[in-house]
């Protein structure tokens, strides 16, 4: 491709053509034409014979939310859950800490003390909403699957210190015992066959 293509601005050897543009409308009568033209077109009825269809049809599809709300994908990274054993139903983080080092936005704050049975409890753990962008490796990272993301996805608050407390987070008492609550299978939860993926290594017992 030389440069003359490009100098050569003859319209015809070029490949262009004029378009037919009508002279804009200068008169009120040549306006109201212009418009009534453009406006009462097959389009016009067309449409407007689809929404009337589809009105007397009377099948609804809104969802009243928050009455209704929308099943989501068990790998949907919402508002965080924190588990708890079927067993005894006591909570299963054990305040290792590796959450609140692995986040990327600095929004977990965790703290530990002994107990009187001198074991290591979770005494305040918190998430900073406004500053989480629920990457999900948290969940990931979790050695015990005591913190997962949920489905609940409603984070707003009237205040800007918005924040999640572990009491918050934690599965009702009542449900966890006796394997009420099934257990997780949404992100951060055990993959399928993750038993028969477990390969032995050179220094195994």
């Amino acid at each position: 491709m030389s440069l003359e293509q490009f100098n050569n601005r003859n319209v015809e050897e070029n490949g262009y053509y004029l378009v037919d543009i009508p002279d804009y409308p200068k008169t009120g009568w040549e306006k109201a034409k212009q418009v009534f033209s453009r406006t009462i077109k097959g389009e016009l009825f067309v449409g407007l014979w689809i929404v009337f269809r589809e009105m007397v049809k009377f099948d609804i599809h809104t969802t009243q939310y928050p009455k209704e709300k929308m099943p989501m994908d068990s790998r949907y990274r919402a508002v965080h859950e924190m588990q708890r054993l079927w067993e005894s139903g006591t909570e299963r983080c054990i305040g290792c800490g590796l959450c609140e080092k692995i986040c990327i936005s600095d929004c977990i704050r965790m703290d530990t003390k002994i107990d009187e049975n001198s074991r290591k409890v979770v005494s305040e753990y918190t998430i900073n909403l406004g500053r989480c962008i629920f990457c999900g490796y948290c969940a990931e990272v979790c050695p015990e699957l005591a913190i997962v993301h949920g489905a609940r996805y409603e984070n707003t608050s009237e205040q800007r210190a918005h924040y999640t407390d572990f009491n918050d987070m934690l599965t009702p008492f009542d449900m966890a015992v006796q394997g009420k609550v099934p257990e997780f299978d949404g992100f951060g939860a055990v993959t399928p066959h993750e038993d028969e993926r477990v390969k032995s290594t050179p220094l195994a017992y």
